[in-house]
């Protein structure tokens, strides 16, 4: 039966390589002209086509359980626009399965040639694709929170150069390309998206609105929405300055806070060490004085 999958797997990807068997389906050849195709990129070859639509479904369905298993909810597409990944959804579920998959054949190869106990075989051959899932996870997590974090920092800076843009004369169009161009940082990469966007159709509010969607960063929403009223507000360049100065005003809270944080953290060892050799001095004179009375 496994012979039969294998070789039914195998004629359909060797199939698969000549268009009159591998045509691309209507819904993809349209896939890139769709809201949010800037970011995403193409399958490839019929062949990895056939193997996206033969196993991706498992795949997904493998990777969306594991992300919810450890608390993570938001879905994995938004993440990997987010980071401007070159990956879509059904590739890195299927680049997770594959590192499972991997990690099941090393235990069990290591559970057969090193025979150790029962409970170091379950863990070798139940641990290995746990890990396998679990790590392109926690790599993709740590990735689009810390894209998160520099997008933070990076706001009021951005904020500040649309208001100046802006109150001089600037569109907001152009002044958004002008940064996009100008900048290296993180939201210079999503402005540069955000332009291509409006380049393919959208309206400058739409595709800001986009960005705010995948972003998943509260100022973000905050300066989309003043941006917002580009074409109601005549003294739009004073409007998002003063959110830019609101953005740096919550930066140097949050900073506070995490310098209070450590400081805090600092006094928790002084404090073990003062009350270990403090309680030894009180429990020795203690015991000793029970042992006397009661002798």
């Amino acid at each position: 039966m496994l012979w039969a999958l294998v070789g039914w797997l195998g004629a359909t990807m060797l199939l698969g390589r000549f268009a009159w068997f591998g045509r691309a389906r209507l819904v993809d050849r349209l896939a890139p002209y769709a809201p949010g195709a800037a970011a995403r990129p193409t399958a490839g070859g019929p062949p990895w086509s056939t193997a996206r639509t033969l196993i991706g479904p498992i795949a997904t369905m493998v990777g969306t359980s594991t992300a919810r298993a450890v608390g993570i909810e938001e879905d994995v597409g938004i993440r990997l626009r987010r980071i401007h990944s070159p990956l879509d959804p059904a590739r890195f579920r299927l680049r997770q399965l594959g590192h499972a998959v991997l990690a099941t054949s090393a235990g069990v190869l290591l559970a057969v040639a090193l025979g150790p106990p029962a409970p170091v075989v379950v863990l070798l051959v139940v641990g290995g694709p746990a890990l396998g899932l679990l790590i392109p996870e926690h790599r993709l997590a740590d990735r689009s929170a810390a894209w998160q974090r520099r997008l933070e920092l990076e706001l009021p800076v951005v904020a500040e150069q649309l208001g100046m843009l802006m109150s001089a004369g600037w569109s907001l169009p152009g002044a958004i390309d002008r940064i996009a161009r100008r900048g290296d940082g993180s939201c210079a990469q999503d402005l540069r998206r955000v332009t291509a966007r409006v380049g393919h159709g959208l309206t400058v509010e739409a595709a800001l609105q986009e960005w705010a969607e995948v972003a998943g960063v509260a100022g973000v929403d905050r300066v989309v929405a003043v941006l917002a009223l580009n074409r109601e507000a005549s003294d739009l360049g004073r409007l998002i300055a003063e959110e830019a100065r609101s953005l740096r005003r919550d930066a140097h809270r949050r900073l506070i806070e995490r310098i209070e944080r450590k400081a805090q953290l600092v006094w928790v060892p002084v404090t073990v060490a003062a009350l270990v050799p403090g309680t030894l001095f009180l429990v020795v004179p203690f015991l000793e004085a029970m042992r006397l009375f009661t002798s």
